[in-house]
């Protein structure tokens, strides 16, 4: 056997004797960088969200009739500036004042951390500051002169899961429309601000809370009210249940734009059920008020 011929067998036996099968080897998973990249993605999202604009979820019925329990929409974080509250999680010290800050404008739907609650909460603008705003059996009164109310045709709300119509929140106000379907029969009023803003608001009769003295807003501090007029913890409600009073401008978290999709309760766990669940109509509204021709008087 000549020497090239051992120095093959050789090979061959020495790679038998490693076990090797021939395959290439397995690449490992580098844990390291993948918690990496999933960290890098979650803070690129909650800068976004604090910074530019989140998702905002609709729980409770206080800005019927525009907007409903089940409603997903986008707030817009730098319309005002930034403040303490910006951040997803409000983690900042609860400094005075804004980076970059603008007053909203009468009638913009606001997204607010009350004075003393970490909660946010969504309202419509109604007084700026210098203004007076009192309530007078349920008008608004700026500066001693009452904003436009006019009463519109009953609406009706389509009852499902979400939007039920309850008893404890408007009695007497179940009934069907012309083709049968049970619906939720509302008193509306629309109102038009100083400035030509106009929407409608729920009335739902005599309330406690229509008849508020007269109230001095202070600088770089907002006065805010629910379009559920009768059904809203507002700035006419005492803290904790309520705003309790006017707002400082750097509690507001952002600017309500538009309605992304909005869901009617009978979502479950089985994906089939999801699709049914979409309210028709609902996505893409804008929650950017409309302004009247002209402005009231």
């Amino acid at each position: 056997m000549d020497e090239e011929t051992k120095d093959k067998n050789m090979a061959i036996e020495n790679t038998a004797g490693s076990g090797s099968t021939g395959k290439p080897e397995k690449e490992k998973t580098d844990w390291i960088g993948e918690i990496k990249s999933i960290g890098l993605l979650l803070l690129a999202v909650l800068t976004f969200h604090s910074l530019v604009a989140k998702p905002f979820y609709i729980p409770s019925v206080s800005m019927m009739p525009r907007l409903l329990v089940g409603d997903r929409l986008i707030v817009s974080k730098y319309a005002y500036g930034w403040s303490w509250v910006s951040p997803t999680f409000h983690i900042l010290p609860r400094l005075e004042g804004r980076l970059f800050g603008s007053l909203p404008e009468r009638g913009d739907v606001v997204i607010l951390t009350p004075k003393e609650q970490s909660s946010d909460y969504i309202k419509r603008v109604i007084g700026l500051p210098g203004d007076t705003i009192e309530l007078r059996g349920g008008q608004i009164f700026l500066n001693g002169i009452g904003v436009r109310q006019d009463v519109q045709p009953d609406l009706l709300i389509p009852i499902d899961a979400n939007s039920p119509c309850g008893l404890n929140e408007f009695p007497g106000a179940r009934s069907e429309d012309a083709n049968g379907n049970p619906v939720c029969r509302l008193p509306i009023v629309r109102e038009t601000l100083p400035n030509g803003v106009s929407y409608d608001i729920i009335d739902l009769g005599p309330q406690y809370t229509d008849d508020v003295a007269p109230v001095e807003i202070p600088e770089h501090e907002v006065y805010l009210l629910g379009d559920n007029r009768d059904l809203s913890a507002d700035s006419r409600v005492a803290s904790p249940l309520g705003l309790g009073g006017t707002i400082p401008w750097e509690n507001i978290g952002g600017r309500a734009e538009f309605i992304t999709f909005s869901l009617d309760g009978t979502t479950t766990f089985n994906p089939l059920s999801w699709l049914g669940s979409f309210r028709g109509g609902r996505a893409g509204t804008s929650l950017r008020p409309g302004k009247a021709v002209a402005a009231a008087k």
